[in-house]
Order: C-alpha cells, then structure tokens, then sequence
C-alpha cells in the first residue's frame, strides 16, 4: 500500500483531510511536520476541554491510499473541492510506501493477559494456549487460577479500566459461594462471567444496550459459563445475594432505589464507576435505603459496597 503526502498550514489541515476523505482515499492523519527538532510544539489542550488549535503552524496531511488508486487524479478532485486557495499544497505532494506487515498480530503483541488480584486472569483469545498463564488449560478447580477469555478492543469493557479490577477483586475476596448475582450494565459480561467462575449460583446480566447483551451472551458461551443475559424490561422480579453495578455516579444515583430494592435481605451492593471525590455524594443518595461505604480505591476509583440488614 501507498501513502499520499501533502503538507498545509493550520488553517488549511481540516478542510484538507475532509476533501482526502471525499476523494476516496482510506484514512488520514495529521502530524506535526516539526516532529522530532528543535521547532516542535505540542498540541493540547485543558482536561476534558477542547484543544484551541486543531492542527500546528506547520502541518504534514497523509492520507492511506487504496490498492490502485491514481493519486494526481485524486490531488486533481481534492483540488476542484477546495479550490485556488490550497493550489500550493497540492503542488507538492509526494508518496511513500507502507510497508508490508502483519498488522493483525502487531496489534495482538500489545495485548497480554491481565492479571487481577489472586486468582483472576483477564486472556485473550491468541493467549488461550499460553503456557506463561499458570493453569490455562487445565479444568479451573475450586481454589485455583480464574481464567475469563476476552479480547481487548472489542465494545464495552474488557477488564483493564480500574473500576473492572475493583469490581473483579471484591468478587474474589467477597462472594459467598452459591450466591445469586445481579450484574446491572453489564457491558461485555465481564463481571457476571467471573461470578459464575467463582462460584456463584444464579446470575443474571442486564444492560439497556442490545448489542452489550449479545457480547455477553457470547462471551458466556465462549467461557463456557451459564447466564441469563437480558434487557432491563425483561428482568422478572425478585432480590439477589449480591448486586454490582459498574456504570457511573450520575446514572448510579438515580439508580439508587431501584438497585437497592434489588438486594435480597443480608446480601450485597457493590457499586464502581465513581471517582473518589465523588463517593461521599453517592454513599448520601443510597444512605436512605442502604449504608454504603468504600471498599477499596484504585487510581482515582473507588469501589463502594453496603449490606442490606
């Protein structure tokens, strides 16, 4: 494969990207054209806010080019679309090739398995068979290693953001055994999988996106695990042993009663997804049906847990 390089000023590199875009080429990124001397600059901008800028002062625009794509008859498009004003961009546009590589397993290297507290491995697919993971392949027996098979890059949540791991270690360090769990936002199933690998009873996994229930479905079928995976409004009534939810702390205050009236009398809430400045707001929203407090905290995260009298 080809790529087709172009060089802009600030003002010029957005436009110029769209009508790449337009013209039929695969992607493009924009770098700084400074790179690596002395005249490099960085580009960003305040937490959470917007950057001012959206490019540098001196812009290189490269766009991946499809196998057999003319790149003057695409410069000649690009420059019908912007007109007059970009005519010294496209002027002096050259190309490079892309080296051949096998990008499927360059991005697998950057994957391992994750190891969560004593006994929980988060495995990708490609390290099922991994003789570095201990007790990958052998029957998971009471005691022994957990092993979850989840691949990191697919939607909703693969077990490496902070409030996954509280979440997974409670569950190790808490969960009696047999329990009934309700796992409410699901995402990938992530949690509800490592329930029933720990040795819970009946579980269910809720989340009010579709496609998140048919993740975890498969998901349970590929770790060989049973669930009832559903929708909020199919969730028949009734209390669990232990109920966790991993969303945030907004949706989780309005949540509260509801999660709450979940928790079967003696049994567990465990909430995540609430930074730690935040875990007095939502312990004072749930103070009225449940005493929560917090568990454990992990990089800014906190787990908060409660049991119902």
């Amino acid at each position: 494969m080809r790529e087709l390089v172009l060089h802009s000023s600030e003002t010029q590199a957005e436009a110029l990207s769209d009508a790449l875009l337009d013209a039929g080429v695969l992607s493009v990124s924009v770098e700084d054209a400074d790179r690596d001397t002395d005249a490099e600059q960085p580009l960003f901008g305040e937490p959470g806010t917007e950057p001012s800028v959206q490019a540098w002062e001196r812009n290189r625009v490269v766009a991946l080019l499809p196998d057999g794509a003319d790149p003057a008859q695409i410069i000649e498009s690009v420059g019908a679309e912007l007109g007059a004003d970009y005519a010294a961009a496209l002027a002096a546009w050259s190309l490079r090739d892309v080296p051949d590589a096998d990008w499927v397993r360059l991005t697998q290297q950057q994957f391992g398995p994750i190891h969560i507290a004593d006994r929980i491995w988060i495995v990708p697919s490609w390290h099922r068979d991994d003789p570095e993971v201990p007790g990958l392949g052998r029957q998971e027996e009471q005691g022994g290693d957990i092993h979850i098979e989840l691949d990191p890059g697919l939607a909703f949540g693969t077990g490496s953001h902070p409030t996954t791991h509280l979440c997974l270690a409670w569950l190790e360090a808490q969960l009696p055994a047999g329990a009934t769990v309700l796992d409410y936002g699901c995402g990938s199933g992530i949690l509800a999988i490592a329930a029933r690998k720990l040795g819970a009873g009946r579980t269910w996994a809720v989340d009010i996106d579709e496609q998140a229930v048919i993740a975890t479905r498969e998901n349970a079928r590929v770790n060989r695990v049973e669930l009832q995976a559903m929708l909020p409004d199919e969730l028949g009534d009734g209390a669990s042993d232990v109920v966790v939810a991993n969303i945030l702390s907004n949706p989780l205050k309005v949540l509260a009663p509801m999660l709450c009236g979940r928790v079967a009398a003696g049994g567990a809430l465990v909430l995540s997804g609430v930074l730690a400045r935040q875990a007095e707001e939502v312990c004072a929203v749930y103070a009225r049906w449940l005493p929560m407090s917090v568990w454990r905290e992990r990089d800014g995260w906190v787990c908060l847990h409660g049991r119902k009298a």
